[in-house]
């Protein structure tokens, strides 16, 4: 097992460029499996999970190439569908949340799918009922074999419906989306999910021909047409690294500078950090914080602590609550922290507090931060990353604690964010990477 060995306690000062989106590269990957001609994907970021799904689907007889760095052509003129029964597929498959997304474009182009219960993140129950649920008012028959955990879809002809979504998930919005722009008439989905994730590979789709509107909103209707052609693409820059930059540099009080951060497609990512009390400058599409010594949060109008909760899009991304939580414990003030979208989230806050950080765990979904004003470092210690987004929340943490920090289990960090120590160290930074 992998370990980053921190020294903390260090300003960091230079420019951190964003990678390309982690949950858009999954999710436009999966949408080449609709078309049997070329697509050029760039900004592909070259982690671990995207670096998976080209692997699996290769095997499943996509012809893929890396033409530079970051840069893939994707050519599914040759599927074989037998390779979706072997245990090979289901190995690969079962430790990739974002294979279910393979689901719809198979559906909707070779009439049948089978995909493992995947696994991922340890954040909590994440049901699949949306995703399935759709594709069966499309037309699909669903089977759930208990014994195996295997999904199977089959339709020899999906036709366009009006649904309403029980839940704005990404990736159920995703695979119905996929599967709806090959089925026969017209498909309406309500309480779609509408992030800039879901609003690329839209795009991406009507650049292949698909006829889609409503993009950016949460009603998608959709015109299904018989087949799509190849397309080229570029990926938004990930919007969950840009919030963790901007929280690094709060935490260690540190001069930053982040480029080609994709400003307009942040939503209220920088106000809420402005509810912190972090400073921050947009010039053009670049992000500036300067170095603050200390950053104060702010109260409700009537004096009452600050609340910042997750939301579906345009709310706050469940993805950045770890970050917020961190940066707080080292504010002036305190703030209640609300996961509303998952329920394990937040269960990383024990090693704050191993560090020194003032945290409440009032309930599996919020937690109070009593910040520390950045009169008390946080120590260091030794901890285990339990997923992508809290293993940096921690990485950050011991980057700004005082003394030394061991944490294990880092292949999750390198899942979603790409050479991290690297980059890091490039700008200040003290981060080992031990590997065993």
């Amino acid at each position: 097992m992998a370990t980053f060995q921190i020294e903390g306690g260090k300003k960091l000062k230079g420019t951190l460029e964003p990678q390309g989106a982690k949950n858009e590269a999954l999710q436009v990957i999966c949408a080449t499996l609709l078309s049997p001609e070329k697509i050029t994907i760039s900004n592909i970021p070259e982690i671990r999970d995207v670096l998976k799904l080209i692997e699996l689907l290769a095997e499943l007889g996509v012809k893929t190439e890396r033409q530079a760095k970051g840069v893939y052509t994707f050519q599914a003129d040759d599927i074989d569908l037998a390779y979706l029964q072997s245990e090979r597929f289901a190995k690969q498959a079962i430790s990739l949340r974002g294979s279910i997304m393979i689901v719809g474009p198979l559906l909707a182009r070779y009439g049948e799918a089978y995909i493992p219960q995947p696994g991922g993140d340890k954040i909590g129950r994440r049901r699949l009922d949306t995703h399935f649920v759709g594709l069966q008012k499309l037309g699909a028959e669903f089977k759930y074999d208990a014994d195996k955990h295997f999904f199977s879809v089959k339709s020899p002809k999906l036709t366009g419906q009006y649904m309403l979504l029980d839940e704005a998930s990404v990736t159920g919005t995703a695979n119905i989306l996929m599967a709806a722009v090959l089925a026969e008439g017209k498909t309406t989905i309500y309480n779609a999910a509408c992030e800039p994730y879901l609003q690329q590979l839209s795009r991406m789709l009507v650049s292949m021909g698909a006829m889609i509107t409503g993009i950016g909103s949460n009603l998608l209707q959709i015109e299904g047409v018989t087949s799509l052609r190849g397309c080229e693409h570029r990926i938004l820059p990930d919007m969950i690294e840009v919030g963790s930059f901007i929280g690094l540099a709060a935490m260690t009080g540190s001069e930053i500078t982040i480029p080609n951060a994709g400003v307009e497609h942040l939503g209220i990512i920088p106000d809420s950090f402005k509810r912190l009390g972090i400073k921050l400058e947009i010039q053009g599409d670049n992000i500036y914080i300067p170095a603050q010594e200390e950053y104060e949060i702010e109260t409700f109008i009537d004096g009452s602590i600050m609340t910042i909760a997750d939301a579906p899009w345009p709310g706050l991304t469940p993805d950045l609550l770890s970050i917020f939580l961190v940066v707080a414990t080292q504010a002036k003030g305190s703030v209640l922290i609300h996961q509303k979208m998952f329920e394990s989230r937040l269960f990383f806050v024990d090693k704050l507090i191993d560090m020194g950080a003032q945290i409440i765990l009032c309930d599996p979904h919020r937690a109070t931060v009593i910040g520390l004003n950045k009169k008390v470092q946080l120590r260091g210690t030794t901890m285990t990353s339990p997923d992508i987004r809290a293993g940096v929340s921690l990485l950050i943490a011991a980057l700004s604690a005082q003394g030394e920090s061991k944490i294990s289990n880092i292949e999750q960090i390198d899942r979603g964010y790409e050479q991290i120590d690297m980059r890091l160290n490039a700008i200040g930074a003290s981060i080992l990477r031990n590997e065993s």
